[in-house]
Protein backbone atom coordinates (compact mmCIF):
# COMPACT_ATOMS: atom_id res chain seq x y z
CA UNK A 1 0.00 0.00 0.00
CA UNK A 2 2.82 2.42 0.89
CA UNK A 3 5.30 3.12 -1.95
CA UNK A 4 8.66 1.39 -1.46
CA UNK A 5 10.62 4.67 -1.24
CA UNK A 6 8.42 5.86 1.65
CA UNK A 7 8.72 2.50 3.43
CA UNK A 8 12.53 2.63 3.14
CA UNK A 9 12.50 6.15 4.62
CA UNK A 10 10.35 4.92 7.54
CA UNK A 11 12.55 1.85 8.09
CA UNK A 12 15.79 3.86 8.08
CA UNK A 13 14.69 6.87 10.11
CA UNK A 14 12.90 4.72 12.71
CA UNK A 15 16.35 3.49 13.78
CA UNK A 16 17.27 6.98 15.00
CA UNK A 17 17.00 7.81 18.72
CA UNK A 18 13.52 8.87 19.90
CA UNK A 19 11.96 8.28 16.48
CA UNK A 20 9.52 5.43 16.23
CA UNK A 21 7.70 4.26 13.07
CA UNK A 22 4.57 6.29 13.84
CA UNK A 23 6.44 9.58 14.25
CA UNK A 24 8.58 8.91 11.17
CA UNK A 25 5.47 8.14 9.13
CA UNK A 26 4.03 11.52 10.11
CA UNK A 27 7.37 13.14 9.29
CA UNK A 28 7.65 11.66 5.81
CA UNK A 29 4.17 12.82 4.82
CA UNK A 30 4.92 16.29 6.22
CA UNK A 31 8.08 16.41 4.08
CA UNK A 32 6.21 15.25 0.98
CA UNK A 33 3.80 18.17 1.39
CA UNK A 34 6.62 20.74 1.41
CA UNK A 35 7.34 22.80 -1.68
CA UNK A 36 10.22 21.55 -3.84
CA UNK A 37 12.71 24.26 -2.72
CA UNK A 38 12.18 23.51 1.00
CA UNK A 39 12.56 19.79 0.42
CA UNK A 40 15.73 20.35 -1.63
CA UNK A 41 17.17 22.47 1.21
CA UNK A 42 16.52 19.68 3.72
CA UNK A 43 18.09 17.09 1.43
CA UNK A 44 21.15 19.33 0.94
CA UNK A 45 21.45 19.81 4.72
CA UNK A 46 21.44 16.07 5.23
CA UNK A 47 23.95 15.54 2.42
CA UNK A 48 26.30 18.16 3.89
CA UNK A 49 26.76 15.97 6.97
CA UNK A 50 29.03 13.79 4.81
CA UNK A 51 31.55 16.65 4.79
CA UNK A 52 32.19 16.27 8.53
CA UNK A 53 34.55 14.00 10.40
CA UNK A 54 36.08 13.77 13.89
CA UNK A 55 38.72 16.01 15.40
CA UNK A 56 41.85 13.94 16.03
CA UNK A 57 42.36 15.59 19.44
CA UNK A 58 38.96 15.72 21.13
CA UNK A 59 36.70 13.69 18.78
CA UNK A 60 34.22 16.54 18.28
CA UNK A 61 33.00 17.15 14.73
CA UNK A 62 34.80 19.35 12.23
CA UNK A 63 34.91 20.02 8.51
CA UNK A 64 36.83 17.32 6.64
CA UNK A 65 39.13 19.98 5.19
CA UNK A 66 40.37 20.99 8.69
CA UNK A 67 42.85 18.97 10.73
CA UNK A 68 41.37 19.79 14.16
CA UNK A 69 38.15 21.39 15.36
CA UNK A 70 37.55 25.06 16.10
CA UNK A 71 37.85 24.54 19.87
CA UNK A 72 41.17 22.66 19.71
CA UNK A 73 42.65 25.18 17.27
CA UNK A 74 41.70 28.18 19.44
CA UNK A 75 45.00 29.41 20.96
CA UNK A 76 43.21 31.44 23.65
CA UNK A 77 41.82 28.29 25.30
CA UNK A 78 43.68 26.55 28.13
CA UNK A 79 44.90 23.18 26.86
CA UNK A 80 46.01 22.23 30.40
CA UNK A 81 42.36 21.97 31.54
CA UNK A 82 40.38 19.19 29.89
CA UNK A 83 36.71 18.32 30.40
CA UNK A 84 35.79 14.72 29.64
CA UNK A 85 32.22 14.53 28.36
CA UNK A 86 30.11 11.64 27.11
CA UNK A 87 28.47 13.10 24.00
CA UNK A 88 28.78 15.95 21.53
CA UNK A 89 25.55 17.46 22.87
CA UNK A 90 27.12 17.64 26.37
CA UNK A 91 30.04 19.63 24.93
CA UNK A 92 27.61 21.99 23.17
CA UNK A 93 25.65 22.51 26.39
CA UNK A 94 28.80 23.38 28.35
CA UNK A 95 29.99 25.72 25.59
CA UNK A 96 26.68 27.60 25.73
CA UNK A 97 27.46 28.68 29.29
CA UNK A 98 30.40 30.71 27.94
CA UNK A 99 32.35 30.03 31.15
CA UNK A 100 34.53 27.06 30.25
CA UNK A 101 37.73 28.00 28.40
CA UNK A 102 39.55 24.69 28.39
CA UNK A 103 39.62 21.75 26.00
CA UNK A 104 37.51 18.58 25.79
CA UNK A 105 37.57 14.87 25.19
CA UNK A 106 34.35 13.24 23.95
CA UNK A 107 34.37 9.78 25.47
CA UNK A 108 31.42 8.26 23.61
CA UNK A 109 28.04 7.13 24.86
CA UNK A 110 28.19 4.98 27.98
CA UNK A 111 26.33 1.70 27.86
CA UNK A 112 24.09 0.03 30.39
CA UNK A 113 26.55 -2.75 31.15
CA UNK A 114 28.80 -0.28 32.93
CA UNK A 115 31.91 -1.51 31.11
CA UNK A 116 33.89 0.81 28.86
CA UNK A 117 33.66 -0.09 25.19
CA UNK A 118 36.78 -0.39 23.04
CA UNK A 119 36.25 3.05 21.50
CA UNK A 120 36.11 4.67 24.96
CA UNK A 121 39.25 2.85 26.09
CA UNK A 122 41.04 3.99 22.93
CA UNK A 123 39.97 7.61 23.47
CA UNK A 124 41.19 7.58 27.08
CA UNK A 125 44.49 6.08 25.93
CA UNK A 126 44.69 8.79 23.26
CA UNK A 127 44.22 11.46 25.96
CA UNK A 128 46.90 9.87 28.14
CA UNK A 129 49.35 9.82 25.23
CA UNK A 130 48.48 13.43 24.42
CA UNK A 131 49.13 14.58 28.00
CA UNK A 132 52.43 12.73 28.17
CA UNK A 133 53.60 14.03 24.79
CA UNK A 134 52.39 17.65 24.93
CA UNK A 135 52.37 18.57 28.63
CA UNK A 136 55.44 16.90 30.10
CA UNK A 137 53.26 14.21 31.63
CA UNK A 138 50.94 16.40 33.68
CA UNK A 139 48.18 18.96 33.13
CA UNK A 140 46.47 21.34 35.57
CA UNK A 141 43.03 19.76 35.72
CA UNK A 142 40.79 17.06 34.34
CA UNK A 143 37.10 17.80 34.81
CA UNK A 144 34.89 14.73 34.71
CA UNK A 145 31.74 16.13 33.12
CA UNK A 146 29.71 12.93 32.92
CA UNK A 147 26.04 12.52 33.78
CA UNK A 148 25.42 11.94 37.52
CA UNK A 149 24.06 8.42 37.18
CA UNK A 150 25.33 4.89 37.77
CA UNK A 151 27.24 4.69 34.47
CA UNK A 152 28.74 8.17 34.90
CA UNK A 153 29.82 7.42 38.48
CA UNK A 154 31.41 4.10 37.50
CA UNK A 155 33.30 5.69 34.60
CA UNK A 156 34.38 8.64 36.78
CA UNK A 157 36.05 6.19 39.18
CA UNK A 158 37.94 4.58 36.29
CA UNK A 159 39.10 7.98 35.01
CA UNK A 160 40.29 9.02 38.48
CA UNK A 161 42.39 5.86 38.74
CA UNK A 162 43.78 6.05 35.19
CA UNK A 163 44.70 9.76 35.34
CA UNK A 164 45.67 10.30 38.98
CA UNK A 165 49.33 10.84 38.06
CA UNK A 166 48.63 12.88 34.93
CA UNK A 167 46.75 15.85 36.39
CA UNK A 168 47.37 18.14 39.34
CA UNK A 169 43.70 17.74 40.21
CA UNK A 170 40.77 15.72 38.98
CA UNK A 171 37.36 17.23 39.63
CA UNK A 172 33.74 16.34 38.88
CA UNK A 173 30.92 18.70 38.04
CA UNK A 174 29.08 19.89 41.15
CA UNK A 175 25.72 18.32 41.83
CA UNK A 176 23.75 21.26 40.50
CA UNK A 177 22.59 18.63 38.03
CA UNK A 178 20.21 16.22 39.79
CA UNK A 179 21.20 12.57 40.14
CA UNK A 180 19.95 10.75 37.09
CA UNK A 181 19.78 13.99 35.10
CA UNK A 182 21.55 14.62 31.81
CA UNK A 183 24.00 17.43 31.01
CA UNK A 184 22.50 17.83 27.56
CA UNK A 185 19.17 18.98 29.03
CA UNK A 186 20.47 21.16 31.88
CA UNK A 187 19.94 24.91 31.54
CA UNK A 188 22.94 27.24 31.24
CA UNK A 189 22.64 28.57 34.81
CA UNK A 190 22.60 25.06 36.31
CA UNK A 191 25.59 24.01 34.19
CA UNK A 192 27.51 27.13 35.11
CA UNK A 193 26.84 26.43 38.79
CA UNK A 194 27.98 22.82 38.35
CA UNK A 195 31.21 24.02 36.71
CA UNK A 196 31.91 26.50 39.50
CA UNK A 197 31.17 23.99 42.27
CA UNK A 198 33.16 21.10 40.82
CA UNK A 199 35.13 19.13 43.37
Amino acid sequence: MIPESIQKFIDNFSKLPSLGPRLVTRLVFYLLNLDRASLDNLIASLSNLKELDRCERCFFLKNSSEKICEICSNKSRDCAVIAIVEKETDLISIEKTGHFKGHYLILGELNERGALETIQKLRLKHLKDRIIKESNGKIKEIIIALNPNTFGDFTADIIRQEFKNLAEKITRLGRGIPTGGEIEFADEETLNSALERRN
